[in-house]
């Protein structure tokens, strides 16, 4: 409804994991960079968790858009499946032609899709995100992938990526030989408060804002108040704020209706 009146070329603050939207804060910017090393260097296996809404998906969509093409990459959106099925996924994802449907003949053709790669000077990666649902036998199987390697390096990149459960998780003793394999485990945090206004800024020029609108100091304010820096509540609340905006006939966005959408919302300040 507001899409008109503000002038964008597309709305700014859907939930979606949009790539084009991605905003390099501090966290982010730090999180992709050890993504990137992590697959580039051949660590075998990379965690990062984060808190629902945080951003995770978006980044592991930025990743896919920014790697170069001698990186062949899956990506296992929701992994709530049986140990077999992952395989059959990741298998079905890298593109992988295969006969049989037995465990060990997936793995086969995923050491032989592997080793053909490798010798092509190719890299392979496999992202699996919301990995805190993964269960002992899955995770298990991830850890087997993971011994799949030459004398030298590893042959496939596993980067688990879910919410804070799933270093909860990594912990028990069952999983101490995957637990082992991490080489790199990053956490990512909300937003700090002084990246609240490049955030929403930096979203209203992707989507070519007209220039007058704006949010104001008070508002930001309140933004951060209710969200705490969580980039998806962020985007309700906005987005709530510019359909009422748009009600208004209203260019500036104030702290009114910030509250107004972010009661709407549900939001209060003890959220967190």
């Amino acid at each position: 409804m507001y899409k008109d009146f503000y002038q964008f070329k597309e709305l700014p603050f859907n939930t979606t994991a949009d790539p084009g939207f991605f905003f390099p804060s501090s966290q982010h910017e730090e999180a992709f960079n050890h993504l990137v090393y992590g697959i580039r260097s051949r660590r075998g296996i990379v965690v990062i968790t984060g808190e629902v809404g945080t951003g995770k998906t978006t980044l592991c969509r930025t990743l896919l858009n920014r790697l170069d093409k001698s990186i062949k990459t899956a990506l296992i959106l929701n992994p709530n499946f049986s140990d077999l099925q992952l395989l059959q996924m990741i298998v079905n994802d890298l593109g992988i032609s295969y006969v049989k449907k037995t465990k060990l003949d997936l793995v086969g053709a995923i050491s032989l899709f592997l080793i053909d790669e490798s010798v092509q000077g190719h890299n392979v990666a496999v992202i699996i995100d919301e990995s805190q649902g993964l269960n002992v036998r899955q995770l298990e199987q991830i850890r087997l992938l993971s011994n799949l390697e030459t004398e030298k390096e590893k042959l496939l990149q596993i980067i688990l990526v879910g919410q804070p459960e799933l270093g909860d998780k990594l912990k028990s003793p069952m999983l101490r030989q995957l637990t082992q394999r991490v080489s790199v485990h990053y956490h990512i945090h909300p937003l700090k408060k002084e990246e609240i206004a490049q955030y929403i800024n930096h979203r209203l020029k992707v989507a070519r804002a007209n220039p007058k609108l704006h949010f104001t100091e008070q508002a930001i304010e309140v933004i951060y108040a209710y969200s705490k820096g969580t980039p998806r509540i962020i985007n309700i609340i906005c987005d709530r704020a510019l359909l009422a905006g748009f009600a208004k006939e209203a260019f500036t966005i104030d702290h009114h209706l910030i509250e107004q959408s972010a009661k709407e919302a549900q939001f209060t300040y003890e959220y967190h």
